[in-house]
């Protein structure tokens, strides 16, 4: 039993990979040794993402969940921690953004960017944190945040607000969580070219202005955000 626990390859579980930072983090852990479930609201689409965890040698798992249902949220974790037997690893990339002056913002755009950023964020963080605290063994949860959450920016003031939250969520638990060994981090990325960007930066005048404000003049890469979220783990 000993021998067996000691080469357990460890697992993680990243919500909304079926493309850009998720699909990047998820291949990552894969060839950093975990054992991978990914989920999206459309499970179709982690195919090719699955495809490649296996080639990296990882065991893939994928699940659908929309984050905005508790339900759905309880289902895709007792599925992922089923398939592992134990989560080590809980990424919470899954998010919507919304460019859009505060003026204008409607309520039901509102509640749509807070319930899946913030409210789905915590409360799959929480069936995360139930897990590890009842299994006695320590874990790690890294949450993608924003820079909107931590500077000014016109046009992405409910985006930016709920990624805000995130950060201070990620102080909260990290304090409670602690005595239990769970480690509690966020990472808030600047721009990153990924396909979700594909709209906006199709406007020239609006990729220079992003570009601008960048001292390297170019955006980061998914890659590279991977690169942190494993560093962490």
């Amino acid at each position: 039993m000993q021998a067996h626990q000691s080469t357990r390859r460890r697992t993680a579980f990243v919500t909304g990979a079926s493309q850009g930072i998720g699909a990047a983090t998820a291949l990552a852990l894969a060839r950093d040794g975990f054992d991978v479930a990914v989920s999206s609201t459309r499970p179709a689409k982690l195919a090719p993402v699955a495809a490649q965890l296996a080639a990296a040698g990882a065991r893939a798992v994928t699940v659908a969940l929309d984050v905005c249902s508790q339900s759905g949220i309880e289902q895709a974790m007792a599925e992922v921690t089923g398939a592992f037997g134990q989560l080590d690893v809980l990424v919470n990339n899954a998010g919507v953004t919304l460019r859009k002056a505060a003026v204008d913002v409607t309520a039901a755009e509102w509640d749509t960017v807070m319930r899946t950023n913030l409210t789905g964020t915590f409360f799959v963080t929480q069936q995360m944190g139930r897990h590890l605290i009842a299994s006695g063994r320590p874990g790690c949860v890294i949450s993608i945040a924003s820079t909107h959450g931590v500077v000014g920016f016109a046009g992405r003031s409910a985006y930016g607000i709920s990624k805000a939250a995130i950060m201070q969520m990620t102080r909260m638990l990290a304090i409670e969580w602690a005595p239990h060994g769970i480690r509690v981090n966020a990472i808030a990325p600047g721009t990153v070219e990924t396909p979700s960007r594909a709209g906006p930066f199709a406007d020239p005048g609006y990729r220079e202005m992003m570009l601008n404000r960048v001292p390297l003049h170019r955006f980061g890469t998914a890659e590279e955000v991977a690169a942190a979220a494993c560093y962490l783990a």
